[in-house]
C-alpha cells in the first residue's frame, strides 16, 4: 500500500492486525493515541502481546506541546459545530505539525479540518476478504 509516507489512523491499523490489508510499515506513522486505542481493544494479555509485536516497524510520532496547542484550537473551533473529539484532534494535529496526510476510513472525523490532507484507503487498495 502507498509508496508515500502517511499517518495511519487506528481503523486502518485494525484492518492490518486482522490481516485484511497489507501495509508498508516503513511508510506508516502513528502516535500514542493510536497505540492506546489499539491497546484498549486487546481482548486479553496475549492479544496485547500480539498487537505490540505486529506494530514493530511503525514510526511513532511524539505528541508535543505544538501538537497539543493545535489540538486545543481544533477543539475550540470545531468541538461544538462538528463534534470534534479529543483523540481525533490530537491525531489531526500530529498530521498537520508533521506535514503528513492521514490515511483513514473515517473521513467524516477529519474532513472539516482545514489543510488536513485525507487519503481514503478504499480508493487505493481493495480490502482482501479472507
Amino acid at each position: 500500500m502507498l509508496g508515500n509516507k502517511v499517518f495511519t489512523d487506528t481503523c486502518i491499523i485494525i484492518e492490518y492486525l486482522k490481516n485484511n490489508i497489507e501495509l508498508e510499515k516503513s511508510n506508516c506513522y502513528i502516535n500514542h493515541i493510536v497505540l492506546m486505542e489499539l491497546y484498549i481493544g486487546a481482548k486479553n494479555k496475549q492479544d496485547l502481546v500480539e498487537i505490540k509485536a505486529k506494530l514493530q516497524g511503525f514510526k511513532i510520532l511524539e505528541i508535543d506541546k505544538n501538537v497539543i496547542d493545535l489540538s486545543t484550537q481544533i477543539i475550540e473551533h470545531f468541538g461544538l459545530s462538528h463534534g470534534a473529539k479529543i483523540q481525533d484532534s490530537i491525531i489531526a494535529s500530529t498530521c498537520l505539525i508533521n506535514n503528513l496526510p492521514i490515511c483513514t476510513y473515517n473521513i467524516k472525523d477529519f474532513r472539516y479540518i482545514p489543510n488536513l490532507e485525507i487519503v481514503n484507503i478504499r480508493k487505493i487498495i481493495p480490502i482482501k476478504i479472507n
